[in-house]
């Protein structure tokens, strides 16, 4: 159960750092009054994000399989 849990929130983070990597390079203007959108260092800071994501799920598969 605490794997899925940690699967489900490494895959939240990653999208979360998709809609912040979206922002910043203004491709998604929601919602209308984000202080990110057209900011470039909210697409920076969101790469760092999903890859902070990907990781953490990565890292709940693999002591999956090392069990």
């Amino acid at each position: 159960m605490r794997r899925l849990a940690l699967t489900i929130l490494g895959i939240v983070i990653f999208l979360m750092g998709a809609l912040w990597t979206l922002q910043g390079l203004d491709l998604v203007g929601w919602p209308d009054d984000s202080f990110m959108i057209g900011k470039r260092r909210w697409a920076y800071i969101g790469v760092l994000v999903m890859a902070a994501g990907l990781i953490l799920v990565w890292i709940v598969r693999r002591h999956r399989h090392e069990r």
